[in-house]
């Protein structure tokens, strides 16, 4: 009786479960192409260890810290903390505690990630470079945990690492 109870519970979780994906599940949307295609450089160039060693540098002089490298994989985790201190926040809990609202956690600090990925393609290797922020308030809570989408961040990096790599290359 055990093994019979046993295989329907089975079959139902089979029949039930498995529903299979949606026809869109795995197509990515114009706006993930958008910003992969921001978040990417390609630079001529085989040596990607030396590509590496430049973005790890790089991101040290923006004030980030080295976490992770993988130089087999052409990966770089890094991290920094910041204050993620608002200033209309700030007025806001202000207002509240002053109307009789109590005191209003606010965001606090946050840690901004960086990661590099390499991938050789032929005669040049391709560079993708994520940004992401956790945001904590007062109270120790997470308030956003995100991506970062702004294109003139992705700008600055690749601008600062093409003229790095340009300086490498020409022992400058």
């Amino acid at each position: 009786m055990k093994k019979i109870l046993v295989l329907f519970i089975v079959c139902v979780f089979l029949t039930t479960g498995c529903r299979g994906l949606p026809k869109d599940a795995l197509t990515l949307n114009p706006k993930s192409l958008e910003e992969r295609q921001m978040q990417t450089r390609k630079y001529e160039t085989t040596n990607e260890g030396n590509i590496l060693m430049i973005c790890s540098g790089l991101l040290q002089d923006m004030g980030f810290n080295l976490d992770e490298t993988e130089t087999n994989l052409g990966l770089i985790t890094s991290s920094k903390m910041r204050s993620a201190e608002n200033a209309g926040q700030i007025a806001g809990a202000i207002l509240i505690a002053i109307l009789g609202g109590g005191s209003t956690p606010v965001d606090k600090e946050q840690k901004m990630r960086a990661s590099v990925i390499t991938r050789p393609m032929g005669d040049y290797i391709l560079v993708r470079v994520t940004f992401q922020r956790i945001v904590w308030n007062t109270n120790g809570q997470v308030t956003k945990s995100e991506s970062l989408i702004d294109p003139a961040i992705y700008q600055e990096f690749f601008s600062k690492l093409s003229k790095a790599i340009f300086l490498e290359g020409h022992k400058i």
